[in-house]
């Protein structure tokens, strides 16, 4: 299933925090995965990369099977006394039309990074460098986070963090979460009329069940 570009913009727009409420609480990447430039956003499909701790070789291999828009989202195994993403690899996925990194495990060339533009998520940094002899997989699902991603699953990053998107469900997502803006739209008017929160979310009866009144 193709998605648009436009149906990606939406949702690079529409947020996070906004995404994953609307498709039921599900699809977040645990909170360890930051972005290394807070200002930056992405969304595009998955390439998985499953690859061994402190080995980059499977990321350079991916880079061949990249398509302009991908996503690369790889299992480092969390390990963090390694960067096995930095610079150059920055520049060359840039290159090849790759919108954004999303790396289980530490990065580096942080200022580098962060001048050429280019998201990247990660769990931290590290100055090590990785060796490039061991094998790993390309285009397999994975899970990192706490999240299962398959090849192709949108992939939406923010300041506030990271959600996956099923392929077959983003016109759906994107419905759900502009119905969910507009709620939250009603909330803020309330708000600004001076209604208090508790009565705008109907929290009267929960508040007295639990002797809070």
């Amino acid at each position: 299933m193709s998605i648009a570009q436009e149906q990606l913009e939406i949702l690079k727009q529409l947020g996070t925090a906004t995404i994953h409420e609307a498709q039921g609480q599900k699809g977040a990447l645990d909170s360890g995965l930051r972005p290394v430039d807070p200002s930056v956003r992405m969304a595009g499909p998955a390439l998985t990369v499953d690859c061994r701790p402190d080995d980059n070789l499977a990321i350079h291999y991916a880079l061949t099977k990249a398509k302009p828009g991908d996503v690369l989202v790889v299992d480092a195994k969390g390990f963090m006394e390694a960067g096995p993403w930095g610079d150059l690899l920055t520049l060359a996925s840039q290159k090849l039309g790759i919108v954004g990194l999303v790396m289980n495990g530490a990065v580096r060339d942080a200022n580098a990074i962060i001048e050429m533009g280019f998201p990247v998520f990660s769990r931290g940094l590290s100055i090590k460098g990785t060796n490039k002899c061991q094998p790993g997989k390309v285009n397999v699902p994975i899970v990192i986070g706490g999240v299962h991603v398959n090849p192709g699953d949108i992939i939406v990053g923010d300041r506030d963090g990271l959600v996956v998107v099923e392929q077959s469900n983003v016109e759906e997502v994107i419905r759900l979460s502009r119905a969910r803006e507009e709620t939250e739209d009603g909330i803020r008017d309330g708000i600004e009329s001076g209604i208090s929160t508790v009565a705008l979310l109907g929290l009267e009866a929960t508040l007295a069940r639990l002797g809070m009144q």
